[in-house]
Formats: structure tokens, sequence, C-alpha cells
């Protein structure tokens, strides 16, 4: 798949600063994804960039980008404002590279709740759909279902990309928030994947092959929704 590879940088917030961004824009992209890290990496991250690539290998473009902790090398994630003024202004920038392309948003673990979390407060433009990555329901050992409570506020259909050993939502607590959400929510399960969508030798199945899996389930949910 040809396609080309843009750096950028924009403001993520007036108290925070300017921080860097990726685009991968395939020939011939059919929609585009912004996309955020989780809270332990950055945009660089092996995960973040091998995901990208087999968007790309889909016809999805995407935008990864930095939040301000991460563009300075900091470990403790910046407060929520923050972070999602961040997904606001990513959302804002991706349309440089989309044109009249439909736009998804979403993100791994921390990123897709920060961006849900932006869009339950206020739509984040003409953003389509959002993406989960592993949706951190909760924190390791500490089940519950709090952080589920702003989805019911989002406006736009979301894409639940779960793995079954995910230690961060039990799938006895997510499954029964999903069910809860209705039309609003699709939940695609990877059976023996962790919260990394790791992957145990004895499922017979490479991490890799999982990633290939979500990128052409996220083709095929957004392109029903476009």
């Amino acid at each position: 798949m040809k396609k080309t590879t843009q750096n950028i940088t924009f403001t993520a917030s007036k108290s925070s600063g300017k921080v860097s961004g990726t685009a991968i824009i395939p020939e011939k992209a059919r929609l585009f994804l912004v996309l955020a890290h989780g809270a332990g990496a950055d945009m660089h991250h092996s995960f973040m960039e091998t995901f990208a690539d087999y968007l790309a290998d889909e016809q999805i473009g995407t935008l990864r980008y930095n939040f301000p902790y991460t563009e300075n090398n900091k470990k403790r994630p910046d407060f929520a404002p923050v972070l999602m003024e961040t997904v606001r202004s990513a959302v804002k920038s991706v349309h440089d590279f989309s044109g009249s392309l439909p736009v998804f948003a979403g993100g791994k673990s921390m990123g897709g709740r920060m961006t849900s979390m932006a869009a339950s407060k206020e739509p984040l433009g003409n953003v389509k759909g959002i993406v989960f990555i592993g949706f951190p329901l909760h924190p390791p050992g500490k089940p519950s279902t709090e952080r589920s409570e702003h989805l019911f506020s989002v406006g736009v259909p979301m894409l639940f990309l779960q793995g079954t050993r995910d230690k961060l939502a039990e799938p006895e607590l997510l499954n029964p928030v999903i069910q809860k959400l209705g039309t609003r929510a699709s939940l695609h399960l990877i059976d023996g994947a962790d919260h990394s969508f790791h992957m145990l030798k004895s499922s017979g199945r490479t991490d890799n092959e999982i990633l290939r899996e979500l990128a052409a389930k996220v083709g095929d949910w957004a392109s029903a929704r476009s």
C-alpha cells in the first residue's frame, strides 16, 4: 500500500503548548482515525506504530499524537482537562489531511477514554464515531464500572475492541455496560488477548495477527457508519 508520512506539531492547549503528531496517509484512504496513545507510552510505541501501519493497509489514514506529558518526557499523565483539550486539538488538526473523508477518533486505553470523555462534554466536531482499543473500565484489581458513566452522554457510535484476559475490563463488568449502551455500542472480543492484546503462545496466534484483525474490524465498522 502506497502511503505518505508527515510529521506535524500543533497546540495541545494554551497552558501546555505544542505537541508532536504523525500522519500516515494511504494513497486511496477511505477514512481517517485520530489515534491517541495509552497512559504508559507515547505515539512512537511499537504498538501504536504497527497498528497505524496495519490501518493504512486497510486504507485508513491516521493521525497519532502525543499528550503534553509524553511530549515532555514525563511519566505522570496530565490532568483530564488538558488531555481532553489535546484530543480536541488533534481532531481539528486532522482536517489538514482528511479533506472530505469521514473522520473517527479514539485510542489505546487511556487515549480512547479521554476521547470519549471529551465527546461526552461536547461533540468532537464532525467525528462520526469513537474507537476504543482496550477500554480501561477500571484499575487493575479494583473492579468497578464508574469509568463507564460518561459513555451514556456520548452521541456517536462506539466500537470496543477488547481482550478476554484484559485485567482493566473484566468481561462480566464490561458486557452489561455494552448492553445498556444499546445500538450506540459495538463489541469485538479477542479470545485470550490481554489489555495490550498480547496472546499466549498456546493460542497459536501472534500479536501481529491480532492487530491486523483489529485494523480490519475498524475498517468494516467505520465504513458502515461513514
